[in-house]
C-alpha cells in the first residue's frame, strides 16, 4: 500500500488522507492516557478492540437512522471515514453521577440522575477542556442555537441506543461522551457523530458487580484495561465467545 500522508496525530487516533476526495482514513492506536495525558501507558491491542468496538457502535446508529462518520472497517485498525468540519466541543451524556461531576457537585458515585443530563466542554487540550455553558458556545460562534438543538437531539438518540445495546448484555451506561461534524451536500450543512464510541469514550459498569469496564481501570489503577475492553466486545459478541482473559483478542471479520 502506499504511504498516505498524515493529516493529525491524538492521544488515541491518528488521521490520514484518504482515498478519495472528502474521506480519510483513521487509525486507533494503543496508547492510553488520562487526566490530560499526565498519565500514559501502552495497551497491547487496544487500538484493535477500539477500531472493531467503535465499528460496531456507528454501524448500529446508522441502521437506526443516526449519521455518522464511519464508512467502513479497513482493517483491524483502520476504518474509512468521511471528512467532516469537527465543531470545536464534546458532548457529555451522563445518566449517573460519577467522575467530574460527583466531585464538583459531592454526589454519591453511582447515584442516578432525575434525567439524561448533557454537558459541553470546550476541546483544548492546553485548557483541560474546560466545561462551558451554552452561550458561550453561541457567542463565540462554535455553533448556533439551532446546532445546539441538533446536537442535543442527536445525543439523546445515541443515548437511548447505547443504554439499550448496553442493557441487553449486562451493562450500565453511566455517561459517555461524543464528537459531532459538520459535513455539506452541496448547500445543505448536516450535522454527523464523528470521532468514536469506544470504552475509551464511556463509563460502563458492569449491572451486577458494579465493576469497571471502561477507561477508569486505567485511571484507577483497576486491574487490566485489556481484560475490562475485551469484556465488553465478548458480551456484544464482537468476539468468539471461547476467548478468555489469557487469550490474546481474536476479531471476527
Amino acid at each position: 500500500m502506499a504511504r498516505r500522508k498524515k493529516l493529525y496525530e491524538g492521544k488515541a487516533k491518528i488521521l490520514y488522507e484518504g482515498p478519495e476526495p472528502g474521506t480519510l482514513v483513521q487509525y486507533f492506536k494503543d496508547d492510553a492516557t488520562a487526566f490530560n495525558a499526565e498519565k500514559r501507558a501502552t495497551i497491547e491491542g487496544k487500538g484493535v478492540l477500539n477500531n472493531r468496538l467503535s465499528e460496531f457502535f456507528m454501524t448500529g446508529l446508522a441502521n437506526i437512522g443516526v449519521p455518522t462518520h464511519f464508512i467502513k472497517r479497513l482493517n483491524m485498525r483502520e476504518q474509512l471515514i468521511r471528512q467532516v468540519e469537527i465543531i470545536p466541543l464534546e458532548v457529555i451524556v451522563r445518566n449517573f453521577a460519577a467522575g467530574s461531576m460527583a466531585k464538583r457537585l459531592g454526589l454519591e458515585e453511582g447515584m442516578a440522575l432525575p434525567r439524561p443530563i448533557i454537558e459541553f466542554s470546550y476541546k483544548d487540550d492546553a485548557l483541560g477542556d474546560p466545561l462551558v455553558p451554552e452561550e458561550y458556545v453561541i457567542a463565540f460562534g462554535w455553533a448556533t442555537q439551532q446546532d445546539l438543538d441538533d446536537i442535543v437531539a442527536l445525543a439523546l438518540r445515541v443515548n437511548d441506543f447505547l443504554s439499550g445495546v448496553m442493557y441487553g448484555v449486562g451493562i450500565k451506561l453511566v455517561d459517555f461522551k461524543i464528537e459531532i461534524g459538520r459535513v455539506w451536500d452541496n448547500d445543505f450543512m448536516r450535522l454527523i457523530v464523528a470521532d468514536e464510541i469506544s470504552p475509551d469514550s464511556c463509563r460502563l459498569w458492569d449491572i451486577e458487580t458494579g465493576a469497571h469496564l471502561d477507561k477508569d481501570v486505567f485511571r484507577r489503577d483497576l486491574g487490566s484495561l485489556t481484560d475490562a475492553y475485551t469484556e465488553v466486545a465478548r458480551r456484544l459478541g464482537v468476539l468468539p465467545t471461547n476467548v478468555t482473559h489469557a487469550t490474546k483478542p481474536t476479531l471476527i471479520n
